[in-house]
Order: C-alpha cells, then sequence, then structure tokens
C-alpha cells in the first residue's frame, strides 16, 4: 500500500502518493490527467512497486494538494516535480504521463531533458499551441468532455455516484474505480458534492493548454506512445507530431479507453512494465 506524504512548498502544498522507498530501486514518476488524482494510479503502483520507487503526485488544483486561485502554468507544476525530486534525492526519474499532463511531460523533457529517463505518454491530448478564437468554445468543451462531468455539483452523494457510473473512466465500476470515484469527490460547505478538482484550475489549465505548444524541437527521451484501442489517438494526424519530434518513439496498443489503467488495468500494467525493462 502506498503511503501519503506531502512536500511543503512556499507557495502551496503538495499531496503525493509513495510506494515502495528503498533507495536502491529505480526511480518512477507517476502523473495523473486533468481533474484525476494519484489514486487512479492504484493498480499500477501495487504492480510495479517491487521493483521501483514510486511516487505519484496530485497536482496542484487536484486531489489533497493545494488549489490556488491563480498559478497553473506549466512552468509552476514543473517547479512542483522538481522540488518533489529533489525531496526524494532523485537526479532522473523514469515518468507516466496520462492525457494533458502527456504534455506536461514533453514540455519537461525539451526543458530539462536529464530529468527524464524514460516516458510513458499514456492518450495524450492538446499536444499543440491552439489558436486563440477556441478560447470562445471552452463553455461548450466543459459540457462535452466526460471526465468534467463529475465535477458537479450534485445534491447528494448518490446523484454523484449516479453520474459517474454513466462516465468512461468508471466503466465496469470495479473496486479501483469506486475507491478512486469516492477519493476525488468531497461534500462542500452548501451541502452539496462535487470534485475536488476545481473550477479555477479547470479554467487556468486550459488557458495554459491553449497558449503554450508541447513539441517544438527534437526530444531524444526514449518514449513510449500508449494508444488505447479506444482512447481518443486513433487518427495519424493526431500521431504526427510525435513522431517527428521523438526520436526514440515506440508505439504500443492496448485494449481499454481514454483510462486504460482503470478499464483494463491488467494488459496496461504489463506493458508499462515491459517498455520499463527495455529502458
Amino acid at each position: 500500500m502506498p503511503v501519503r506524504q506531502t512536500l511543503a512548498k512556499t507557495d502551496i502544498q503538495l499531496s503525493y502518493l509513495e510506494w515502495n522507498q528503498n533507495p536502491g530501486q529505480e526511480n518512477l514518476l507517476l502523473l495523473h490527467g486533468l481533474a484525476d488524482h494519484a489514486l487512479v494510479w492504484s493498480s499500477l503502483g501495487d504492480y510495479l512497486a517491487p521493483h521501483y520507487h514510486i511516487v505519484a503526485p496530485d497536482l496542484r488544483g487536484h486531489g489533497e494538494s493545494s488549489k490556488p486561485e491563480k498559478d497553473y502554468s506549466f512552468e509552476s507544476a514543473i517547479a512542483d516535480l522538481e522540488a518533489l525530486m529533489n525531496k526524494l534525492g532523485w537526479t532522473s526519474t523514469h515518468i507516466v504521463a496520462h492525457s494533458w499532463s502527456g504534455k506536461l511531460a514533453c514540455i519537461w523533457a525539451r526543458q530539462n531533458p536529464q530529468r527524464l529517463r524514460s516516458m510513458i505518454l499514456v492518450d495524450p491530448i492538446f499536444i499543440w499551441q491552439m489558436p486563440s478564437f477556441l478560447k470562445a468554445t471552452f463553455p461548450m468543451l466543459y459540457r462535452f468532455l466526460s471526465f468534467l462531468k463529475a465535477m458537479g455539483p450534485f445534491p447528494t452523494y448518490e446523484a454523484a455516484e449516479k453520474q459517474a457510473r454513466q462516465l468512461n473512466q468508471y466503466q465496469g465500476w470495479s473496486p479501483l474505480q469506486q475507491k478512486v470515484f469516492q477519493a476525488g469527490i468531497e461534500q462542500k460547505p452548501d451541502g452539496s458534492w462535487g470534485s475536488k478538482f476545481t473550477i479555477a484550475a479547470r479554467d487556468r489549465i486550459f488557458e495554459e493548454v491553449m497558449q503554450v505548444p508541447g513539441l517544438t524541437v527534437p526530444i531524444h527521451t526514449p518514449a513510449l506512445f500508449v494508444q488505447p484501442k479506444k482512447g481518443l489517438n486513433r487518427q495519424e494526424w493526431q500521431l504526427k507530431p510525435y513522431k517527428k519530434y521523438l526520436k526514440n518513439l515506440q508505439l504500443c496498443q492496448v485494449p481499454g479507453n481514454h483510462w486504460p489503467f482503470l478499464t483494463q488495468p491488467e494488459a496496461f500494467n504489463q506493458t508499462v512494465e515491459a517498455f520499463l525493462q527495455e529502458n
């Protein structure tokens, strides 16, 4: 079982889960996607813990970490991760990054490549710089994206769970998925229920995603693109920037949807393990 830890910075408290604190093991950093939290990696962390020192943070604005009103830049997120690595005594690490944090990982690899020994990008999104006129479409996008439908507010816990059971990331409603859902929701001061992920974080992160390109120069870090069969990256044009800029890239299909670590964890865990063993 992982241990919940906290990194105290001058601006925020960064909460994280830690498996296997043996310093002799390989380091592995797990980064969740937008509106998720560290517990989405429960199955992978438990599976790999015998062989890796694993850390999964709740990124700022998510889970148990601080939720500032502003400052959700990639620069700040990377500074959080750098501070976390310094606390752990890590000079470098393998990284698994899902969805929006896949763009974060690519920017980090571009800026500070010696930190990343390899990176596994799980169905990454928003890799391009987006045209500014698309900001007007954000309200519609918030309603369309299934993972944001669990934000609430909901009048009761039961209403929130009913909505969650209909979402892609909770297909099957396994004990793992139930645990992840329950850890990501809370009762608000007015009695309603909603996600621990905040509206301020949602809005600021989408603004940052729009303004900052993810891949702009060649990156030689060994990389694996995990492509779920029912994921978001199904067309060649979506893969093109990764093939162009990631010069040491492998692609691998896995079963499941955008959240293969929740919907098909066994196959996903084995895929990650195989790549890590190669690198």
